[in-house]
């Protein structure tokens, strides 16, 4: 999780801002979730990391998700066959409105503002879930 949200950090900052250094630390950061087909292990392409982050959920606080990955990915413009997997598994939790339901959240009546209930289709999520696979299916690299 340090990795995603430090890659999250800084892919935050402008483009025209980001120093070599931040740049190279961006391509590593990158690399090494990459290396792990996002959610897998790297010794064992065969089993996941960690199940928790194949449950999308919104607000996720301090936990992280597949599909939050891959919007920090596509947002930095990255597209690489070793998300297909992971494309795959947003694409296999769409329900039949087209719509993506929260499997995991930290939502409570503490926040002013509600994000939905476990287990109903979130507008977050699927907002989400439009714009990474906009971004990753106009390169043309998932088949």
């Amino acid at each position: 999780m340090g990795v995603v949200k430090a890659l999250k950090a800084l892919s935050s900052i402008p483009k025209e801002k980001r120093t070599t250094e931040i740049n190279d630390i961006i391509h590593k950061l990158s690399e090494f979730i990459l290396i792990h087909h996002i959610y897998k292990r790297s010794h064992n392409l065969n089993r996941c990391s960690k199940p928790g982050w194949l449950r999308f959920g919104f607000p996720l606080m301090y936990q992280t998700d597949v599909l939050e990955i891959l919007d920090i990915l596509t947002e930095l413009g990255i597209n690489d066959s070793r998300m297909n997997e992971a494309i795959e598994v947003v694409l296999a939790k769409q329900d039949e409105s087209g719509r993506w339901k929260i499997e995991n959240t930290y939502n409570s009546d503490r926040l002013l503002v509600p994000f939905g209930a476990k287990d109903e289709p979130s507008k977050w999520l699927t907002l989400r879930v439009v714009r990474v696979l906009k971004r990753y299916l106009s390169n043309n690299l998932f088949t």
